[in-house]
């Protein structure tokens, strides 16, 4: 099974691919203009890899977790995405990313640690679901 992670942001949206039990890989992040326009960035990517599922980055507690919720339900049922949606507790991804990329490179706002998030949101629902 092809599995596309979605760590969905105001700015920026990471992305990571898994086609295999153990490997994830991070796939260049979309930069969000709109959110049409980031619909269709995702959307294309969905074409491109043959994705069978997607899994989504969701904040879980927190008193922003009911609008969050509605937020990225919103996003991916912009895609029309036939496949199987799976929402993974994201809390937590970005600061796990931030760590994997030591030094100064951390700080530039390219997508790199947001598809670092997606890669670890997409490992732990992997690690959890392939128990």
């Amino acid at each position: 099974m092809k599995y596309l992670a979605i760590d969905l942001g105001l700015k920026r949206i990471g992305l990571a691919y898994s086609a295999h039990k153990d490997i994830v890989t991070p796939l260049p992040a979309v930069m969000r203009k709109n959110r049409n326009q980031a619909a269709s960035e995702v959307q294309k990517a969905i074409k491109e890899w043959q994705v069978d599922a997607l899994v989504v980055g969701l904040p879980l507690g927190g008193s922003s977790e009911d609008e969050m919720r509605r937020r990225v339900k919103h996003f991916v049922n912009l895609l029309e995405f036939e496949g199987e949606v799976f929402f993974q507790d994201e809390s937590g991804s970005s600061l796990e990313a931030k760590a994997l990329l030591k030094g100064e490179m951390r700080y530039i706002r390219d997508g790199r640690v947001d598809s670092l998030a997606a890669m670890v949101i997409l490992q732990r629902f992997k690690n959890s679901y392939f128990l």
